[in-house]
């Protein structure tokens, strides 16, 4: 009988190895899917115009011509839109979380007859299609003279993003303990330093994951600064880009050396908060 169950269990630790196996490899499978786009884009933007259309795409680079990023960096003034970018996005992701956390704050801590309705006119924002308000956002910011103004975007960016962050804000918000904000109101706690003290440090796992989705979405939006901004100094990477197309002639490495570029912070940022990111959706899944 010991031997029959002996027997048993190895025979189940080889079909556990065995499994682990083929799931490594599947993993190792669909990361080189994964990694490969990145290693093409690099090569890509080390080549010239004669390599593109001369080799095969995924030939090496014959002479790598670093100079791509130089002179897309200086020439092409990639240093600015790369500025504008960074600080433009930052400010609305900023904007966008702080706000959101001032929404789901009110609609699940505190009590008052609207709160379901403004929560649902907040998730009717999640079915409005950006294309849909152009017309209507150039009207009201030409209006308001915010035409070519860097104000435009980040006021676009934060109301398109404030349904989305206040859906996953809310599922985390409602796994918070009520007894520490109990506690601290019987201590003479204000509101306001419920939130900012108490309430919004517990939430900073759902803040990262909200934070890279905001900034994935603010650094490679393209429609909204195509249409507001006209003038150079106010320019984003995803706009800047078309400055190597030309009607003749068109650079693609300096295409390639760009889109590199405007990739790189992305790749830092999810390093950075891919723990944060894990967390906070595994906290917000869970209700109650």
């Amino acid at each position: 009988m010991a031997q029959t169950q002996n027997t048993a269990g190895k025979d189940n630790s080889i079909l556990t190895k065995v499994g682990m196996s083929v799931l490594y490899i599947f993993l190792i499978i669909v990361a080189v899917f994964q990694i490969y786009p990145l290693v093409w884009l690099f090569q890509f933007s080390l080549k010239s115009n004669a390599e593109v259309f001369g080799l095969s795409p995924f030939a090496l680079p014959q002479d790598p011509r670093w100079e791509n990023y130089v002179r897309v960096w200086t020439d092409g003034n990639i240093n600015l839109y790369f500025f504008n970018s960074v600080w433009i996005t930052v400010t609305s992701v900023l904007l966008t979380i702080l706000l959101a956390s001032f929404v789901t704050f009110a609609i699940t801590r505190m009590r008052w007859k609207l709160n379901k309705l403004v929560l649902g006119l907040f998730m009717v924002g999640l079915m409005v299609p950006i294309h849909s308000a152009i017309i209507p956002l150039f009207a009201f910011f030409l209006d308001l003279n915010l035409i070519d103004n860097p104000l435009s975007i980040i006021l676009s960016y934060t109301a398109f993003n404030l349904p989305l962050t206040i859906m996953i804000l809310l599922g985390f918000y409602y796994t918070l303990p009520r007894e520490i904000e109990e506690a601290a109101v019987v201590d003479g706690c204000s509101i306001h330093r419920i939130f900012f003290q108490i309430t919004l440090p517990m939430t900073t796992p759902v803040l990262a994951t909200t934070a890279i989705i905001n900034m994935i979405y603010n650094w490679n939006e393209f429609i909204f600064v195509n249409t507001f901004i006209s003038s150079d100094k106010f320019k984003t990477l995803t706009v800047g880009i078309q400055n190597f197309i030309g009607q003749y002639l068109t650079d693609w490495g300096a295409i390639g050396a760009t889109l590199m570029i405007s990739i790189i912070p992305i790749l830092i940022a999810f390093l950075i908060l891919s723990n944060r990111i894990v967390e906070g959706i595994a906290a917000g899944s869970v209700k109650g």
